[in-house]
């Protein structure tokens, strides 16, 4: 939505004292246009109220949410949003990492409520912690995708 709302070309528009380098590397960044455009919507929620401002996000958003809802996005988010319904949280633990800086492999521990419930192995963090995801869900008995 960011991109499509040119958000990037309009922050280095208005983006004062702010070298020209760091300037086009924060407006190429994903997670600067995604917290961008989160406080446009909360400061124009703030500003009008939620009546006002409720149709236009959705509107804009709406294939968007149907696709979350009803897609995979990936197991680590899938943990996260089925323990948030019951309260809880997931904490990522690296028990290993070995191998030369080229070539390493890190085993991580998804841990939930200080028990380690998966573990997982990758040639990236996010790899391991990806896996040790899939196993909690697998035993949580939610089918999760991608493995």
């Amino acid at each position: 939505m960011a991109k499509e709302l040119d958000l990037g070309r309009r922050l280095v528009a208005r983006a004062h004292d702010v070298p020209e380098a760091e300037l086009q590397r924060l407006s190429r960044s994903k997670n600067v246009l995604a917290a961008v455009l989160e406080a446009a919507i909360a400061a124009t929620y703030l500003e009008h109220g939620f009546e006002e401002v409720e149709s236009a996000v959705v509107s804009a958003f709406g294939e968007r949410i149907d696709f979350a809802r009803t897609s995979h996005v990936d197991n680590k988010t899938e943990l996260q949003e089925a323990l948030a319904r019951s309260g809880k949280q997931v904490q990522y633990h690296v028990l290993t990492v070995e191998g030369p800086p080229h070539d390493r492999r890190f085993v991580c521990a998804a841990m939930i409520d200080g028990q380690q419930l998966g573990i997982g192995r990758g040639s990236t963090k996010k790899a391991a912690e990806q896996e040790a995801a899939h196993q909690v869900l697998a035993a949580m008995g939610i089918e999760p995708e991608g493995f």
